[in-house]
């Protein structure tokens, strides 16, 4: 009685530690979606090629993207922590690291910019005070795109602060300062390029103005008569045509980009819209539309005005 006793025991044990890995018969709940993930992050914009100052970005789902600059910070006084930046999707997530304290921190960018060719990035102040960087001016920077889990990327999402990264270790921060000095005067030489060419346009016109041939004079009179026809369009402009190019989180966004291909910025609900017009045909708003195309708002539209 005994021996049959401790033979079952064993088979005893087995059927309790089943009991225990699925109770009520049950499988356990799988665990919970990834935490890395989009979220509410779909649908990312990428967009067309543009071009300041005769600088053509192109932007690219690049997701290994580690670059140094200089970044500006946005004067419209928001809180949250978001950015700007030419070339990658709308919205991406990257680590903005000061390349004078060695401070890292993360920064949604949702905004298309700076309009700027000597500046990398533009921080909202509330990202810029998370940083340490001051308003005015420029700051050197170190960004880098990254894969946060979704809870932060929802505290961002929320307006709140993401957890600050570990500071960058000042060995490496003396890399990326002498990588950006070695980079400046590449940087520096395409803002000039365009210059030269309206300059050089007024020379040939100077040139025959002095001359007593009547062939000059009469070439300056056709310039007079587009000059003379700007004029109605500028009337016709009353029509009821809009293009919408973009909508932008903050002002001071809206009114760079705006400046950029002589828009205006109204904010008729939470977000500022960057409008092209009004126009008084259709042929007008096509062409304003291929125009904010051009410049990389893909998503522009014409709609009809009140």
């Amino acid at each position: 009685m005994k021996l049959s006793v401790n033979r079952a025991l064993p088979l005893a044990a087995l059927i309790l530690l089943n009991g225990c890995a699925f109770e009520g018969g049950k499988a356990p709940p799988l665990p919970p979606p990834a935490q890395y993930g989009p979220a509410a992050d779909f649908p990312m914009v990428i967009g067309d090629p543009f071009t300041i100052d005769g600088v053509t970005y192109t932007p690219v789902d690049k997701l290994n993207y580690d670059e140094v600059g200089y970044a500006s910070v946005a004067s419209d006084g928001e809180t949250v922590v978001t950015g700007a930046h030419k070339t990658l999707p709308l919205p991406s997530y990257v680590e903005v690291t000061s390349l004078v304290s060695g401070k890292t921190i993360l920064v949604r960018l949702q905004d298309r910019g700076p309009m700027s060719n000597d500046l990398l990035t533009e921080l909202s102040p509330g990202a810029a005070a998370q940083l340490g960087i001051e308003a005015e001016g420029k700051a050197p920077v170190r960004v880098r795109r990254v894969n946060p889990p979704e809870t932060e990327r929802a505290m961002l999402r929320s307006g709140k602060q993401a957890p600050e990264r570990m500071d960058t270790p000042r060995p490496l921060v003396n890399v990326l300062m002498r990588k950006l000095k070695a980079q400046e005067p590449l940087a520096l030489k395409p803002a000039p390029a365009p210059t030269p060419a309206p300059a050089s346009e007024p020379s040939p016109a100077a040139k025959p103005a002095p001359s007593p041939s009547p062939a000059p004079a009469a070439a300056s009179l056709p310039d007079a008569k587009p000059a003379a026809s700007s004029k109605p369009t500028q009337t016709a402009g009353s029509g009821g045509l809009l293009v919408q190019a973009a909508a932008f989180s903050t002002k001071d966004r809206a009114d760079k980009a705006a400046a950029a291909i002589g828009g205006k910025v109204s904010k008729p609900g939470k977000y500022w819209l960057m409008q092209l017009g009004p126009f008084a045909t259709g042929a007008e708003a096509e062409a304003a539309l291929a125009k904010a195309k051009a410049a990389g708002y893909s998503d522009a539209r014409i709609l009809r005005g009140d």
